[in-house]
Protein backbone atom coordinates (compact mmCIF):
# COMPACT_ATOMS: atom_id res chain seq x y z
CA UNK A 1 0.00 0.00 0.00
CA UNK A 2 1.10 3.59 -0.57
CA UNK A 3 0.64 6.53 1.77
CA UNK A 4 1.43 10.01 0.44
CA UNK A 5 1.49 13.14 2.57
CA UNK A 6 1.03 16.62 1.12
CA UNK A 7 4.60 17.67 2.01
CA UNK A 8 5.76 15.25 -0.70
CA UNK A 9 6.64 12.16 1.34
CA UNK A 10 5.94 9.02 -0.65
CA UNK A 11 6.42 5.75 1.20
CA UNK A 12 5.25 2.19 0.96
CA UNK A 13 3.72 1.21 4.26
CA UNK A 14 2.23 -1.90 5.74
CA UNK A 15 1.34 -0.21 9.00
CA UNK A 16 -2.38 -0.30 9.68
CA UNK A 17 -3.35 2.75 11.73
CA UNK A 18 -6.69 3.80 13.21
CA UNK A 19 -7.15 7.50 13.96
CA UNK A 20 -10.05 8.32 16.30
CA UNK A 21 -11.27 11.90 16.58
CA UNK A 22 -14.29 13.23 18.45
CA UNK A 23 -16.12 14.98 15.61
CA UNK A 24 -16.10 14.94 11.79
CA UNK A 25 -14.36 18.30 11.42
CA UNK A 26 -11.32 16.92 13.27
CA UNK A 27 -11.41 13.73 11.20
CA UNK A 28 -11.50 15.78 8.02
CA UNK A 29 -8.59 17.95 9.17
CA UNK A 30 -6.48 14.80 9.55
CA UNK A 31 -7.62 13.43 6.18
CA UNK A 32 -6.68 16.72 4.50
CA UNK A 33 -3.02 15.98 5.23
CA UNK A 34 -3.04 13.08 2.76
CA UNK A 35 -3.55 12.92 -0.98
CA UNK A 36 -4.92 9.39 -1.15
CA UNK A 37 -8.63 9.28 -2.04
CA UNK A 38 -11.02 8.69 0.84
CA UNK A 39 -13.15 5.55 0.80
CA UNK A 40 -16.04 5.15 3.23
CA UNK A 41 -16.37 1.84 5.10
CA UNK A 42 -19.57 1.23 7.07
CA UNK A 43 -19.34 -0.19 10.60
CA UNK A 44 -22.15 -0.76 13.12
CA UNK A 45 -23.07 2.76 14.20
CA UNK A 46 -20.02 4.41 12.60
CA UNK A 47 -18.39 5.03 9.23
CA UNK A 48 -14.66 4.74 8.66
CA UNK A 49 -12.94 7.08 6.24
CA UNK A 50 -10.04 5.16 4.71
CA UNK A 51 -7.13 6.96 3.09
CA UNK A 52 -4.14 4.81 2.19
CA UNK A 53 -3.32 2.68 5.24
CA UNK A 54 -4.99 5.14 7.58
CA UNK A 55 -8.52 4.57 8.84
CA UNK A 56 -10.25 7.56 10.42
CA UNK A 57 -13.34 7.49 12.60
CA UNK A 58 -15.28 10.32 14.22
CA UNK A 59 -15.77 8.35 17.41
CA UNK A 60 -17.96 10.80 19.30
CA UNK A 61 -17.57 13.23 22.18
CA UNK A 62 -16.57 12.00 25.62
CA UNK A 63 -14.63 8.98 26.88
CA UNK A 64 -17.52 6.49 26.89
CA UNK A 65 -18.66 6.99 23.29
CA UNK A 66 -15.07 7.29 22.07
CA UNK A 67 -14.22 3.97 23.74
CA UNK A 68 -17.28 2.26 22.27
CA UNK A 69 -16.65 3.48 18.72
CA UNK A 70 -12.95 2.69 18.86
CA UNK A 71 -13.65 -0.79 20.21
CA UNK A 72 -16.09 -1.41 17.34
CA UNK A 73 -13.47 -0.43 14.76
CA UNK A 74 -10.78 -2.53 16.43
CA UNK A 75 -13.05 -5.56 16.66
CA UNK A 76 -14.17 -5.25 13.03
CA UNK A 77 -10.55 -5.09 11.87
CA UNK A 78 -9.58 -8.10 13.98
CA UNK A 79 -12.50 -10.15 12.67
CA UNK A 80 -11.55 -9.49 9.07
CA UNK A 81 -7.97 -10.61 9.79
CA UNK A 82 -6.40 -7.15 9.48
CA UNK A 83 -5.86 -5.88 13.05
CA UNK A 84 -4.52 -2.39 13.61
CA UNK A 85 -0.86 -1.84 14.47
CA UNK A 86 -1.53 1.46 16.21
CA UNK A 87 -4.40 3.62 17.44
CA UNK A 88 -4.08 7.41 17.41
CA UNK A 89 -6.48 9.66 19.31
CA UNK A 90 -6.40 13.05 17.61
CA UNK A 91 -8.17 16.38 17.68
CA UNK A 92 -8.16 19.81 19.23
CA UNK A 93 -7.85 20.52 22.94
CA UNK A 94 -7.45 23.08 25.64
CA UNK A 95 -3.86 23.84 26.60
CA UNK A 96 -2.50 24.71 30.03
CA UNK A 97 -1.05 28.20 29.69
CA UNK A 98 1.73 29.18 29.32
CA UNK A 99 3.11 25.69 28.79
CA UNK A 100 0.98 24.79 25.73
CA UNK A 101 -0.03 27.97 23.87
CA UNK A 102 -2.85 28.23 21.36
CA UNK A 103 -1.81 26.78 18.02
CA UNK A 104 0.76 24.40 19.46
CA UNK A 105 0.75 20.64 18.91
CA UNK A 106 0.98 18.23 21.86
CA UNK A 107 1.94 14.56 21.76
CA UNK A 108 0.88 12.77 24.94
CA UNK A 109 3.49 10.81 26.84
CA UNK A 110 0.76 10.01 29.38
CA UNK A 111 -3.00 9.68 28.73
CA UNK A 112 -4.76 10.32 32.04
CA UNK A 113 -8.34 10.01 33.27
CA UNK A 114 -8.26 13.17 35.38
CA UNK A 115 -11.72 13.05 36.96
CA UNK A 116 -12.26 9.29 37.36
CA UNK A 117 -12.48 8.76 41.11
CA UNK A 118 -14.12 10.24 44.16
CA UNK A 119 -14.28 13.55 45.96
CA UNK A 120 -13.47 13.22 49.68
CA UNK A 121 -13.11 15.68 52.57
CA UNK A 122 -9.36 15.42 51.99
CA UNK A 123 -9.57 16.06 48.27
CA UNK A 124 -9.85 14.03 45.09
CA UNK A 125 -8.97 10.33 45.06
CA UNK A 126 -8.31 8.62 41.71
CA UNK A 127 -10.15 5.38 41.12
CA UNK A 128 -6.93 3.41 41.57
CA UNK A 129 -6.72 4.54 45.20
CA UNK A 130 -10.24 3.18 45.66
CA UNK A 131 -8.99 -0.22 44.54
CA UNK A 132 -10.30 -0.25 40.98
CA UNK A 133 -9.07 -0.12 37.42
CA UNK A 134 -6.51 2.26 36.00
CA UNK A 135 -6.27 5.98 35.36
CA UNK A 136 -3.48 6.18 32.82
CA UNK A 137 -1.95 4.74 29.67
CA UNK A 138 1.58 5.52 28.53
CA UNK A 139 2.22 5.53 24.76
CA UNK A 140 5.45 3.95 23.45
CA UNK A 141 8.32 6.25 24.38
CA UNK A 142 10.13 5.87 21.04
CA UNK A 143 6.99 6.77 19.10
CA UNK A 144 6.30 9.84 21.25
CA UNK A 145 9.88 10.99 20.80
CA UNK A 146 9.87 10.49 17.04
CA UNK A 147 6.48 12.13 16.52
CA UNK A 148 7.55 15.15 18.53
CA UNK A 149 10.81 15.43 16.61
CA UNK A 150 9.07 15.22 13.23
CA UNK A 151 6.34 17.73 14.03
CA UNK A 152 7.98 20.08 16.54
CA UNK A 153 5.29 19.11 19.02
CA UNK A 154 5.44 19.49 22.78
CA UNK A 155 5.34 16.31 24.86
CA UNK A 156 3.51 15.93 28.16
CA UNK A 157 0.40 14.56 29.76
CA UNK A 158 -3.01 14.96 28.14
CA UNK A 159 -5.89 14.83 30.60
CA UNK A 160 -9.22 13.23 29.74
CA UNK A 161 -12.20 14.82 31.48
CA UNK A 162 -15.95 14.25 31.25
CA UNK A 163 -16.64 17.90 32.10
CA UNK A 164 -14.53 20.51 30.34
CA UNK A 165 -12.82 22.97 32.68
CA UNK A 166 -14.51 26.38 32.80
CA UNK A 167 -12.83 28.18 35.70
CA UNK A 168 -9.38 29.27 36.75
CA UNK A 169 -9.81 27.42 40.06
CA UNK A 170 -10.42 24.06 38.39
CA UNK A 171 -7.58 24.63 35.93
CA UNK A 172 -5.24 25.29 38.85
CA UNK A 173 -6.50 22.23 40.71
CA UNK A 174 -5.94 19.95 37.71
CA UNK A 175 -2.52 21.37 37.09
CA UNK A 176 -1.56 20.90 40.76
CA UNK A 177 -2.64 17.24 40.64
CA UNK A 178 -0.99 16.70 37.25
CA UNK A 179 1.98 19.10 37.00
CA UNK A 180 3.23 17.38 33.84
CA UNK A 181 -0.05 17.90 31.98
CA UNK A 182 -0.07 20.14 28.90
CA UNK A 183 -3.61 19.72 27.56
CA UNK A 184 -7.17 18.73 28.40
CA UNK A 185 -9.62 16.90 26.14
CA UNK A 186 -12.50 14.43 26.43
CA UNK A 187 -11.69 11.25 24.49
CA UNK A 188 -8.09 10.07 24.93
CA UNK A 189 -8.53 7.78 27.92
CA UNK A 190 -11.58 6.10 26.36
CA UNK A 191 -9.72 5.47 23.12
CA UNK A 192 -6.73 4.17 25.09
CA UNK A 193 -8.90 1.78 27.12
CA UNK A 194 -10.31 0.28 23.92
CA UNK A 195 -6.83 -0.05 22.42
CA UNK A 196 -5.49 -1.68 25.58
CA UNK A 197 -8.29 -4.26 25.51
CA UNK A 198 -7.02 -5.29 22.06
CA UNK A 199 -3.34 -5.13 23.02
CA UNK A 200 -2.78 -2.33 20.51
CA UNK A 201 -0.37 0.57 21.16
CA UNK A 202 -1.96 4.01 21.45
CA UNK A 203 -0.85 7.62 21.25
CA UNK A 204 -2.71 10.92 21.55
CA UNK A 205 -2.02 14.00 19.42
CA UNK A 206 -3.75 17.30 20.17
CA UNK A 207 -3.69 20.78 18.64
CA UNK A 208 -4.42 23.55 21.16
CA UNK A 209 -7.39 25.77 20.33
CA UNK A 210 -7.86 27.60 23.66
CA UNK A 211 -6.39 27.91 27.16
CA UNK A 212 -7.74 25.64 29.88
CA UNK A 213 -9.70 27.83 32.30
CA UNK A 214 -12.51 30.40 32.10
CA UNK A 215 -14.59 29.84 28.98
CA UNK A 216 -14.12 32.63 26.45
CA UNK A 217 -15.37 31.39 23.10
CA UNK A 218 -14.41 34.64 21.40
CA UNK A 219 -10.76 33.85 22.14
CA UNK A 220 -10.90 30.29 20.82
CA UNK A 221 -8.84 29.63 17.69
CA UNK A 222 -10.44 26.45 16.39
CA UNK A 223 -9.46 27.14 12.77
CA UNK A 224 -5.81 27.63 13.73
CA UNK A 225 -5.85 24.43 15.78
CA UNK A 226 -7.38 22.41 12.93
CA UNK A 227 -4.74 23.81 10.57
CA UNK A 228 -2.03 22.77 13.04
CA UNK A 229 -3.55 19.28 13.16
CA UNK A 230 -3.45 19.00 9.36
CA UNK A 231 0.12 20.27 9.22
CA UNK A 232 1.23 17.88 11.95
CA UNK A 233 -0.29 14.83 10.31
CA UNK A 234 1.32 15.84 7.03
CA UNK A 235 4.65 14.97 8.65
CA UNK A 236 3.63 11.74 10.38
CA UNK A 237 3.49 9.14 7.61
CA UNK A 238 7.23 8.32 7.54
CA UNK A 239 7.39 8.38 11.34
CA UNK A 240 4.61 5.85 11.72
CA UNK A 241 6.23 3.56 9.17
CA UNK A 242 9.73 3.75 10.66
CA UNK A 243 8.45 3.18 14.17
CA UNK A 244 6.36 0.17 13.13
CA UNK A 245 9.26 -1.33 11.24
CA UNK A 246 11.59 -0.74 14.18
CA UNK A 247 9.09 -2.42 16.48
CA UNK A 248 8.84 -5.48 14.22
CA UNK A 249 12.62 -5.82 14.18
CA UNK A 250 12.97 -5.97 17.97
Amino acid sequence: MVLQAREGFLITSRAHVLVATAVPVERDAVAEAFTSPVVEVTLPGRTLHRTGTLDLVAAGVGPALAASSTASALTAAALRGAPYDLVVCAGIAGGFAPHAPVGSLVVADDIVAADLGAETPDGFLPVTELGFGTVGHRPPESLVRDLAAATGALTGGVLTVSTVTGSAARAAELRSRHPHALAEAMEGFGVAEAAAAHGTPVVEIRAVSNPVGPRDRVAWRIGDALAALTEGFGKLAPVLESWTQHDRNQ
